[in-house]
């Protein structure tokens, strides 16, 4: 080989070796989103053989209460669970009234509704319930809220209900509404995890509930 072949040869060297870390940063970034994948399937599977033990419905319906029409209808099925609502409702008392006589005319008994007000977001609709489930050995529920916030809700609620052995089966309520962009969901999904190694919520980086 002539000296010029040689040196043209060191020279392609570098550009391999740039590939090859690039590559490795790639894989590197990718992982996480990979074990979470894994994580979630697994959660899946566990959680196909537990019966769930109570309903969570998280707020957020419009003032025609659709959501909570939409629980009713599903609690009737089970009539021996216990039913929660994770709302940030503005007005507690008006709309614990009307959820209540949404229920009673659904012929469901006022003494298995649990209302909680402790919620800000999605993320806190969790992180405000997942102690109270915990203490009454609650390890699977239904889940319900709207079909276009689901996505976000289950990221979360596997995170944060998940690290406590809780396990979710989802009750999507049809809203004919575009889903939520994958980007609210990793946001919310990185906050969650925040929660499980800090106590903080990270509301701050929250501009949209």
């Amino acid at each position: 080989m002539m000296p010029s072949q040689k040196a043209a040869t060191r020279k392609r060297k570098p550009k391999s070796t740039k590939a090859a870390w690039l590559k490795f940063a790639i894989l590197l970034c990718l992982m996480p989103l990979l074990l979470i994948f894994i994580w979630l399937g697994y959660r899946e599977i566990v959680g196909y053989f537990k019966q769930p033990q109570a309903i969570v419905m998280l707020g957020g319906s419009s003032p025609y209460l659709e959501r909570e029409r939409f629980t009713a209808e599903f609690a009737q099925r089970h009539p021996k669970l216990l039913i929660w609502f994770s709302s940030g409702a503005r007005s507690p008392i008006p709309y614990q009234a009307y959820t209540t006589d949404i229920f009673i005319s659904a012929g469901i008994e006022p003494s298995r509704l649990r209302f909680d007000y402790e919620a800000k977001d999605t993320v806190t609709n969790f992180t405000t319930l997942v102690d109270q489930f915990q203490a009454k050995g609650i390890d699977s529920i239904y889940l319900i809220t709207a079909d276009y916030h689901m996505r976000r809700a289950q990221v979360i609620g596997e995170i944060v209900l998940g690290s406590r052995g809780i396990d979710l089966k989802l009750v999507p309520m049809p809203s004919g509404q575009t889903n939520e962009s994958l980007g609210k969901a990793i946001r919310d999904g990185l906050r969650a995890v925040l929660w499980l190694t800090t106590g903080h919520t990270g509301t701050i980086l929250s501009q949209n509930k």
